[in-house]
């Protein structure tokens, strides 16, 4: 068995450490909200962030980091991008032994322009560390829906026992080498669900959407290069599946608040009363400022983040759009 402590308690760290407590594996889920462990642990329920789903009746839970990560041989990053930084360096510290870090959060690190890998592994001392991503729905996998995802590491044995941990007869797992690759389809993804929701919202149709996502895995490529990323991951599971999945489906919180936002509501007021984070919102600065440090054009979430946190209005950043420079299709 591996003991298994997963470090946030939104609905994809609760759906990934009820998928391991399901198969036998001794697991711990830490809750920044007293509410969510106190529920889980007595009901075996998540109302806040997983409602209406039935818990593993061993999966334990706690607010209490060091309680979470003593003992653990894998300890699962599953916090929002901005709170890992924060979130791990405590539940690190004073760890006398060096688990194997999964990280799972959709996300770049905001302060220092990097991937949450290059993070982790600086807070983590050297432990290895692989990254899990794909078209994941957490209620989908949480209803063992048949779902494909890759974990990705330098160390290839790492990454098939991160394989072997997580898989299932309904949650099939891949391997890969593209640390980068892997996390940057993840995380850039979000901002264009986001500009997909918007232009969904705005009332545009099949037409606008294929060009706006096809484009959108265009410009996470031409990133994804500048920082040594494999041009083929981008065509996989964390690049090219993450995206259709974020940018076409209902239950992706990135394109509903993009529908919000192209509906003419504020950005304040598209998150109001909202528990759950969309990635993608704090993804587009980050990654717009990640562009301009490598000298990459990136026009989508350059409108994203101008639509977010510059008041534009969402029918001025299409027009903007298309009214660019004309240029070739592949272009860097």
């Amino acid at each position: 068995m591996t003991r298994v402590a997963v470090i946030g308690g939104g609905a994809w760290g609760t759906t990934l450490a009820d998928l391991l407590a399901r198969k036998g594996e001794p697991v711990t889920l830490w809750a920044r909200e007293p509410e969510v462990a106190a529920q889980v642990a007595r009901e075996h329920m998540n109302g806040i962030f997983l409602p209406g789903a039935s818990l593993a009746p061993a999966l334990a839970a706690t607010t209490d980091l060091p309680t979470a990560v003593a003992g653990a041989d894998v300890i699962v990053s599953a916090a929002p991008s901005h709170a890992v930084r924060a979130v791990m360096t405590e539940a690190l510290r004073g760890l006398t032994t060096r688990p194997a870090i999964v990280s799972v959060s959709k996300g770049l690190e905001p302060d220092r322009l990097v991937t949450l890998s290059c993070l982790l592994a600086e807070i983590a001392n050297g432990a290895p560390v692989a990254v899990l991503s794909g078209p994941t729905f957490a209620v989908e996998v949480y209803h063992r829906q048949p779902t494909a995802a890759v974990v990705a590491s330098k160390d290839q044995e790492l990454a098939r026992r991160i394989q072997a941990l997580f898989s299932t007869p309904a949650f099939r797992v891949y391997t890969h080498t593209d640390v980068t690759g892997v996390e940057l389809g993840g995380a850039l993804k979000n901002v264009i669900a986001l500009a997909a929701g918007i232009v969904d919202g705005l009332g545009f149709g099949f037409n606008t959407r294929a060009a706006l996502i096809t484009r959108g895995l265009a410009e996470i490529t031409r990133l994804g290069l500048a920082l040594g990323a494999e041009p083929l991951t981008f065509a996989g599971l964390a690049g090219l599946g993450d995206l259709i999945l974020t940018a076409t489906g209902t239950l992706s919180r990135n394109h509903t608040l993009g529908v919000e936002l192209g509906k003419g509501k504020t950005l304040a007021e598209a998150l109001a009363g909202k528990q759950s984070v969309a990635e993608g919102v704090g993804t587009a600065r980050t990654a717009v400022a990640l562009g301009e440090r490598h000298h990459v054009d990136l026009p989508i979430a350059r409108q994203v983040a101008a639509i977010l946190f510059e008041g534009k209005t969402a029918r001025q950043a299409i027009s903007d759009l298309m009214e660019r420079e004309p240029k070739p299709e592949q272009w860097r």
